[in-house]
């Protein structure tokens, strides 16, 4: 297993971690068989959205003994008549959390996930109402280490980050959603029509999420990396099959994002996606499939795929173009963009144009260009 820096947290974590949702509704057993598999392959890591107090009381007795597993715990959901809800209201809350911290058996936990803030009215809620206020105070008492917020929607995402609260972000990511423009309904991500018609590039809100995020140090854990299963089938919106790794890879690929939360509901799914650690660079390459996918282009967008290399001159052109990208994103060189471009062994000045990467990029990338504009804006 590999491991990641989530963001500036300090904290290492598994880049496969486990969503929760494939653990309700089963009985002890299947419980402990699918956990300790996660476990025994080196997965520290488990978004827990979900308030059940049942599942809460299991996932506390199999992380007993483990200082290094991270629990990324959410405020502003409540178990009610024995189902999720998720509220706002602030007593609600707080009676919330503490159940669940009392579930666990544990006194803090290292990541306090602000639930679902999907639109800006939420937000403003968020901040206003009295639950941010809550975070904060959580944090200040060590209760929770990190302030996190989980999110489908980019331009509210970015207002969170931009705030200056947010340290974890909890957001969807995967080559289909990353087309679509900023929306407060959720369902426009998984509805048909939304990919009717063609689409080229990744959505520039969300591309300016990433690179935020990246300059502001804020760490992503990506949900829904396979679309809630679709990418995996015939039936995905970008008209073919991808595979569990390629759509993992992609999602590490993005800037800033540390891990991906896996949802799966038997030991053969975790072991799909466990399988991205073993696998070869071409069952983890998405780019044949993304180049070849109908209605959907990618042309000229750098994805970061590394199709690029080897370069002659030992230029890392996927991190000078996304370092690159970070300094175009913000109008000026961010100091902390400038010192991790200087760290490169090799800079945009260093190109000879011989051309060879161009010739290998699936998505016909100005490669010569941006090595150009890297060494302007860098200097070097």
């Amino acid at each position: 297993m590999q491991y990641r820096h989530l963001g500036n947290t300090g904290l290492a974590v598994s880049e496969i971690a486990l969503g929760c949702e494939g653990f309700l509704k089963k009985d002890e057993t299947s419980f402990a068989k699918l956990f300790h598999m996660a476990l025994d392959a080196g997965v520290n890591f488990m978004d827990l959205y979900s308030p059940d107090p049942e599942l809460h009381c299991r996932v506390g007795r199999a992380i007993r003994e483990r200082d290094d597993f991270v629990l990324q715990l959410h405020l502003c959901t409540t178990w009610k008549g024995g189902q999720y809800q998720a509220t706002r209201e602030i007593n609600e809350v707080k009676r919330s959390f503490e159940g669940a911290l009392h579930n666990l058996d544990i006194d803090s936990a290292a990541i306090g996930m602000i639930h679902y803030v999907d639109a800006h009215s939420t937000w403003e809620a968020i901040q206003k109402g009295g639950i941010l206020d809550y975070a904060l105070s959580l944090k200040a008492q060590g209760v929770i280490k990190h302030i996190g917020l989980s999110s489908h929607n980019p331009q509210v995402a970015l207002e969170a980050v931009e705030s200056g609260a947010i340290e974890v972000l909890m957001f969807s990511v995967n080559p289909c959603y990353d087309l679509l423009p900023a929306s407060e309904d959720v369902e426009a991500l998984f509805a048909e029509e939304s990919y009717k018609k063609p689409l080229f590039n990744i959505d520039p809100t969300r591309a300016r999420l990433y690179e935020t995020c990246l300059r502001r140090g804020v760490g992503i854990t990506v949900m829904k990396a396979f679309g809630g299963g679709d990418l995996l089938t015939d039936h995905s919106p970008a008209g073919v099959a991808l595979t569990a790794p390629q759509c993992i890879h992609y999602a590490l690929t993005r800037p800033a994002v540390a891990a991906v939360m896996v949802g799966v509901h038997t030991q053969q799914e975790l072991a799909d996606a466990l399988a991205y650690e073993t696998a070869s660079p071409s069952q983890r390459d998405y780019a044949e499939a993304f180049a070849n996918f109908p209605k959907i282009s990618w042309s000229g967008h750098c994805m970061y795929c590394g199709h690029c290399a080897p370069c002659p001159k030992r230029i890392d052109v996927a991190t000078v173009t996304k370092f690159l990208n970070l300094a175009r994103a913000q109008g000026e060189v961010p100091e902390t963009v400038r010192e991790h471009y200087r760290a490169l062994d090799a800079y945009g000045g260093d190109c000879v144009a011989c051309g060879a990467c161009e010739k290998r990029c699936p998505f016909g990338v100005p490669i010569i260009q941006n090595m150009k504009a890297a060494k302007e804006m860098f200097g070097l």
